[in-house]
């Protein structure tokens, strides 16, 4: 129950109460301390309940902030980062948080502070606070993210204008990447190999325009190229909302750990079982939106299932195996080949993935 103020919005019915059985994953979840006065959550509680955690000094807002962080870590991460990585086809970031990847770890501890921040700041009389935390973290998050963004001069909000799209030709992907790239320069997230993700983006335009073959990192790099040709027309404009905001990401630095000689192998962040499970997840994913567009543009479903099967899972860059030792792999090309090759196998398998794809399995 929240005490409704003036700017207070009314609470969703029965909102999930984290810390019960199944609120969340265990690897989420912050042990009970044996003295709870140790982390100053009775005390963060009790200010809640009277309203008073905005009239306090910083000083004592930096000692109740380890047990405000206590409490709405497991909250920002139900609420909002378990949807957000699901929506960007991470699922293996939506199982935990000992399984994000860094992106979008650095993005979670971004929308916990920001949610922490909300929380001491606010004077409204907050009578269950974990409550009063699911209600308004996805509000606080957003306000957080696009703040972030203003700072480095990224737009908080990128939208397709009509003359930005009349000078891309009104091209549905160009348009796309287009709010990809004012997006992306804002994402704190430090550099790669490259300076676009242009890998995830070939993914994307392959749904996009249904050219699952022309849709390779070469040809993505070059779209990138036509659309900041387009967007350099507003000089000014261009220098302050994609060149200051790149300027704020961090470059990749030497090489890896243990690449030279003596020095220690750094230990793998998870098994090898674990890191498959995650790609081939992610791959499922991508290959059921895919075969989902073709078949509604009244493409075959065999035919369908077959050519996103062979793309996604037979054609790979190399880069899902550089982890492996020569000779150690499974086989697991082999034997999807051998299915794709066989009409009846092929058969089978398209009805049992246009039953996913359908919702019915």
């Amino acid at each position: 129950m929240v005490t409704r103020g003036k700017d207070t919005e009314k609470s969703p019915r029965g909102p999930a109460r984290p810390g019960a059985k199944n609120s969340a994953p265990g690897s989420m979840r912050v042990p009970r301390p044996r003295d709870p006065g140790a982390t100053g959550l009775p005390r963060l509680r009790y200010l809640a309940v009277r309203g008073e955690l905005g009239r306090l000094s910083e000083t004592e807002r930096e000692a109740l902030r380890p047990a405000a962080y206590a409490v709405v870590q497991p909250i920002v991460f139900d609420v909002v980062t378990r949807r957000v990585a699901r929506n960007r086809g991470h699922h293996g970031c939506s199982r935990g948080i000992h399984h994000m990847e860094e992106s979008c770890l650095d993005g979670f501890h971004s929308d916990v502070e920001a949610v922490v921040e909300h929380l001491l700041t606010s004077t409204q009389l907050i009578v269950d606070l974990e409550a009063w935390l699911a209600t308004w973290a996805p509000k606080a998050v957003i306000d957080g993210y696009r703040r972030r963004r203003g700072e480095t001069g990224a737009l908080q909000r990128p939208r397709m204008t009509e003359a930005m799209s009349a000078a891309l030709g009104h091209d549905p992907w160009l348009c796309k990447l287009a709010l990809n790239i004012l997006t992306w320069v804002g994402v704190p997230a430090g550099l790669g190999a490259t300076l676009w993700p242009l890998s995830a983006w070939a993914a994307e335009r392959a749904l996009v325009t249904g050219d699952h073959q022309r849709s390779t990192t070469r040809q993505v790099g070059a779209d990138v190229e036509c659309v900041l040709a387009v967007l350099r027309q507003r000089e000014t404009w261009f220098a302050r909302h994609v060149d200051m905001p790149l300027g704020h990401k961090t470059a990749p630095i030497g090489g890896s750990p243990g690449e030279h000689a003596g020095e220690p192998k750094p230990l793998l962040p998870a098994e090898p079982g674990e890191i498959l499970e995650s790609r081939i997840t992610d791959l499922a994913a991508l290959a059921v939106e895919a075969i989902r567009a073709r078949v509604e543009r009244g493409e075959e479903a065999v035919t369908a299932v077959r050519t996103v099967l062979a793309t996604l899972f037979l054609t790979g860059s190399g880069a899902e195996e550089i982890d492996q030792l020569p000779g150690t792999g499974e086989g697991r090309d082999e034997r999807l080949s051998a299915i794709l090759a066989d009409p009846a196998a092929l058969t089978l398998l398209a009805d049992q993935v246009m039953g996913i794809v359908c919702g019915t399995d």
